[in-house]
This record gives C-alpha cells, structure tokens and sequence, in this order.
C-alpha cells in the first residue's frame, strides 16, 4: 500500500512540481486571471468564487488531504525562479486491481507552448510508475487541443477512442480523446499476463 509521509516534491530542468501553499495566492489568481481567455474553452465553467482567497484557501487544504490520503496528486508548476507556471494534477488514483490515476493539467498563457508541460508529465508520470508503482494513467481532452495532444503523445501516451459527453467543458457536454500510458506496455500482446 502507498502511503504518503511527507509532501511530494519533484524536480525537472526547470522546475518543481510541489503542493499549492498559501502563499501562492497571489501568484496563482494572477496568472489564472491574466489567463481567462486562453484557459476558458478547455476547463470547466469557472464558479463565480474562483479567484477568491476562500477558494484558493480550500484547494490549499483540499490537496493536503488528497496528497496524504494517496487519491490525488495535485501539484504546482514552479518555474526556478520562483515563477507559477500552472498546475498537474494526478487525480482519481484507484489501487488494488487498479493501480492507476487520471492527469489532468493547466498552463498560463505566458507560458504554453514552451515544453513546460511536457516536463512536467514526464515528471508525474515517472514519480506515478515509480515511487507510487501505479501501472496505468489515463488523460483526456478535447479532440481540438492540438497542444495538450501534442504534449501527451511527446511523452509517450497513446490515443484510446473517444468518450462521448465526457465532461462540461465551457458550460456544454464535450466529447473527449482518451489516451492512457502503462507502465510496461502490453497494448498488441494476445498471451494471458
């Protein structure tokens, strides 16, 4: 069983991927605000508190708790300046038969389509195989999000289909492109094991 006795930290090139603190208020309302437009049609509906401090208050405790409990990874992007680039978030973690956990990901407009996500995946993903020894994790987007395509298949996922009204997305029922990584890839094999 994985239990987690300390708060995750991981490290790339560029950055360090660590639990949202406190602190990070300002930075964060800052760059989702500044980031409204580029980030509105791929999430969903933003709740009319989003910005506030109470919200961000709550996802400061929401990931505590997930992170130790082991049902979620939910992990800043920190540039090593210092700078919030956006979050990873590697939720829905299932064990016993399982062993898996579905990523989801932002990145702020300054910010996107400068390999900083895929950094990060790579990051998560590796951490997931490893230390937490999950064996599938499952990502899913719009079929027109040709980034955050891109970035999965850079680090090795692959296309699974399509889910049909897979989530609100900008207030309407979106159909989603599903792609998985396994951690020793069996995909094409047809013996038992």
């Amino acid at each position: 069983m994985f239990l987690r006795r300390h708060a995750p930290r991981l490290e790339t090139e560029r950055m360090v991927l660590r639990l949202p603190a406190h602190g990070d208020f300002a930075a964060w309302t800052s760059l989702r605000a500044e980031s409204r437009e580029f980030l509105t049609p791929w999430e969903p509906v933003w709740h009319a508190d989003h910005l506030s401090r109470r919200a961000f208050t709550n996802r400061v405790y929401w990931a505590a708790r997930a992170s130790r409990s082991g049902t979620s990874l939910p992990l800043f992007l920190v540039r090593q300046d210092g700078v919030l680039l956006g979050a990873i978030t590697l939720d829905g973690i299932r064990r016993g038969p399982a062993q898996m956990g579905t990523l989801g990901y932002w990145v702020g407009a300054p910010f996107a389509r400068q390999g900083y996500m895929r950094e990060a995946i790579g990051a998560v993903v590796s951490h997931a195989f490893g230390l937490m020894d999950l064996s599938r994790i499952e990502a899913a987007c719009l079929p027109e999000n040709v980034a955050s395509r891109g970035a999965l298949e850079s680090c090795g996922f692959k296309y699974e289909g399509v889910a049909q009204s897979y989530l609100q997305i900008n207030g309407r029922w979106r159909n989603h492109v599903l792609y998985s990584i396994l951690r020793a890839d069996r995909r094409g094999r047809t013996e038992a094991g």
